[in-house]
């Protein structure tokens, strides 16, 4: 058991989780659970990990990467890397600046290695956002995700999310669309073929008049069912969309240890974790299917373990992502999940990652 595992969290579980959280930040930003010697550890990292690889266009220095809501505003891009991340996906963005929802909004279930958000897009703001990433240094790549304000409604949808779509274009290397958080109202209807349709091709058409376009890539909810999946993957074929983000959080409550009387204590909010494991790598294995192995998936939802992250590959993941499990697991998550996976290659016998995407699916 790591130092963080068996000091540090049982301390920082004490404090309501979002208090955590900004702690957790904090140590970060001061560089308390970053190596020592960076150069010593990128040479480890560069012989244990599978990376580098090359995804829509770019190259990313492993395959695991930190799943939006973590870095909200682009304050930890550095550090994540440092730590072993081969990119950071910042925001939820929205154009202008919003509080979120009242706290408390984020809660743990140790029970189900799971956490309950509400969150809401608390955020900076596009400019504010944008602002930062262009006087950074990267170490990795750098994704920016983008959704609606809240107080916008889905009828006036699309020119909210191409406002925060060019101020965002420059200072990101890909960027990836939110239509499927549950805490922001009625946001899941743009998964629906009209609108889904409209908002795509009109980002598709902004970013068409950049010099140099970004790749887009949608994210989804693990809640839809296979005619609803058939719907994206056909949107996003439409439009050009380089890839989809497969899933989001969950409102399903199935399946959980923890006590009903405790859920329903928390209240409304997307479940992330252990709980959406399984489904989020079903979904994985659907759009491969419904695609023909067209589009690209960035895998993300329960990995705790580099036989989570090889088991959305194995379905068809191309990169994946995490966010509950680094919570649980501490500072040292990336480098064991990328040195177990590169255990989990030679174990199979494969050269590369790119060899292993969708052989599940054979």
């Amino acid at each position: 058991m790591s130092l963080y595992e068996s000091f540090l969290k049982p301390l920082l579980f004490r404090v309501p989780a979002e208090t955590a959280h900004e702690i957790g930040a904090a140590f970060l930003r001061a560089g308390f659970a970053i190596p020592p010697v960076r150069s010593a550890v990128a040479s480890r990292c560069a012989r244990d990990s599978p990376g580098p690889v090359e995804r829509f266009g770019l190259t990313f220095p492993n395959p695991l990467g930190v799943a939006a809501g973590f870095d909200k505003n682009g304050k930890l891009v550095r550090e994540l890397a440092a730590l072993g991340f081969g990119f950071v996906e910042v925001g939820t963005v929205t154009l202008r600046p919003q509080e979120g929802n009242p706290r408390p909004r984020l809660f743990r279930l140790p029970k189900d290695l799971a956490l309950i958000n509400r969150l809401g897009f608390n955020n900076e703001g596009a400019e504010a956002v944008a602002e930062r990433l262009s006087r950074m240094d990267r170490e990795c790549v750098v994704g920016v995700n983008i959704g609606r304000n809240k107080d916008v409604e889905n009828r006036d949808a699309v020119e909210n999310y191409l406002a925060t779509f060019r101020i965002v274009h420059s200072v990101a290397d890909y960027i990836a669309v939110n239509v499927s958080s549950p805490n922001t109202p009625g946001l899941r209807e743009l998964q629906e073929r009209s609108a889904l349709d409209e908002l795509l091709s009109a980002l598709s058409e902004c970013n068409a008049g950049f010099e140099t376009r970004r790749p887009i890539l949608l994210k989804i909810a693990p809640d839809l069912d296979d005619r609803q999946i058939a719907t994206v993957v056909d949107a996003a074929k439409r439009n050009g969309i380089e890839g989809i983000i497969a899933t989001n959080t969950t409102i399903s409550r199935d399946g959980l240890s923890t006590s009903p009387e405790e859920i329903e204590r928390i209240g409304d909010g997307g479940l992330s974790g252990r709980p959406v494991c399984d489904r989020s790598t079903e979904v994985i294995g659907k759009i491969r299917k419904a695609s023909g192995g067209e589009i690209p998936v960035i895998g993300v939802g329960g990995i705790f373990t580099a036989e989570d992250a090889f088991a959305k590959i194995s379905a068809g993941a191309c990169l994946v992502q995490a966010y509950t499990g680094f919570v649980y697991r501490g500072p040292g998550f990336a480098r064991e999940i990328n040195r177990g996976l590169q255990r989990i290659l030679n174990a199979k016998g494969l050269e590369s990652i790119d060899e292993a995407v969708g052989i599940g699916m054979l």
